[in-house]
């Protein structure tokens, strides 16, 4: 169990995929999206995944995560009876003077979003921000892929 730290910002441009060292197509659902307790299933790759975290702070920049991978097989069968709505995206790593900047490229109903997330050691800590980012929006729940499966961007 650990908790998780990130913050998430808008992406103003595509220059990031140049400097990208590892790019991952991922399908995911949900099994539960209620904030309390997201549980996620996600392929990615070749891999299955499932996830499950907790309410955020109310910062929204950390909260409680627990993940394991999982058969294949068992990510599929689970992402059929996933809640209504799919996540469709490609996952950017990119190196940024010494932070990992996860940078998701959405596709289908929420096509024209990328945004990138950074887990940091603190809420606290300092993020030095390549200029592809744009306005912060972590802990605005509109950014949260359990909310994106209901209210997709193309929609708002």
């Amino acid at each position: 169990m650990t908790l998780e730290i990130e913050r998430k910002y808008l992406v103003n441009d595509d220059s990031f995929k140049a400097d990208s060292h590892k790019q991952t197509r991922i399908i995911q659902g949900y099994l539960s999206s209620a904030p309390e307790r997201t549980v996620r299933v996600r392929i990615k790759g070749d891999k299955g995944i499932l996830t499950i975290k907790g309410i955020g702070s109310e910062s929204g920049a950390s909260r409680f995560e627990w993940e394991k991978e999982i058969a294949l097989e068992d990510a599929q069968a689970l992402l059929k009876i996933c809640e209504p709505g799919v996540i469709d995206k490609t996952r950017y790593l990119v190196s940024h003077q010494g932070h990992t900047f996860e940078v998701d490229e959405f596709y289908g109903e929420n096509q024209g979003l990328t945004v990138a997330e950074v887990e940091l050691e603190s809420e606290q800590q300092q993020v030095h921000k390549p200029t592809w980012l744009a306005q912060e929006v972590t802990g605005d729940v509109r950014y949260y892929n359990s909310m994106l499966m209901k209210t997709p961007y193309t929609s708002w």
